[in-house]
């Protein structure tokens, strides 16, 4: 559910979505069509990857707030701030609205990937596994647009201990049991194999310690 706050208005091509069209042009969009009508254009647009028209046809919207407070415009306009790198004004769309909980992970990742993007073009080169950790934990996700579950390496905890609870009882879980599981954490398969297959090695590297240590003393 989106808060009441009006959306930001500045252009859209200079990294905002203030509507500088003609009256004429607003007023047959907003006689034409009603905000779900507008909502619906706006998720197929971006659903077929038409960022272009998708900015366009935002950039034709009247200045009613019932048409900009509707979630899909907003996320629609979050995407095209993102894809044309004009992340000032993702930041603050993200950050300004409420977004349901289905819009979370879609929107998690146009934050993290901006500032991603953002520090390898100050550090000159691609960023390692420990430098987007440093990203995220410099730029953690705004309450908007996260339920406030803790995470550890991209997995929610709650996803974690289903893994590892499962990995007590089977650490070898069978092709199907791996598709239930990446169901139940919402997790992709190869996610979980992955999963087990590190969990596995650390304990063998455990082990072998142990043994080491046993015998040397």
């Amino acid at each position: 559910m989106l808060e009441s706050n009006p959306i930001p208005t500045t252009t859209i091509g200079g990294g905002g979505f203030t509507n500088i069209n003609t009256p004429s042009t607003s007023n047959i969009i907003g006689s034409i069509f009603t905000p779900e009508q507008v909502a619906c254009v706006c998720e197929v647009l971006q659903q077929s990857n038409d960022i272009q028209r998708l900015g366009d046809f935002l950039w034709t919207l009247p200045t009613f707030e019932h048409f900009h407070n509707h979630e899909s415009v907003v996320k629609a306009k979050a995407v095209v701030a993102f894809r044309r790198g004009n992340y000032r004004e993702l930041y603050n769309i993200l950050e300004r609205y409420q977004f349901a909980p289905c819009s979370h992970p879609q929107l998690q990742q146009l934050w993290l990937q901006a500032h991603y993007n953002e520090a390898e073009k100050l550090r000159g080169r691609p960023l390692g596994a420990v430098g987007k950790y440093r990203v995220r934990r410099k730029f953690p996700l705004p309450r908007t647009i996260w339920d406030g579950e803790e995470t550890s390496y991209c997995f929610k905890e709650k996803s974690r201990n289903i893994l590892r609870d499962w990995y007590l009882h089977n650490p070898y879980p069978s092709p199907r049991e791996k598709r239930e599981l990446a169901e139940a954490t919402t997790l992709t398969t190869t996610q979980v194999s992955n999963w087990f297959k590190n969990r596995r090695q650390r304990d063998r590297a455990s082990e072998t310690n142990d043994r080491f240590v046993f015998v040397f003393f």
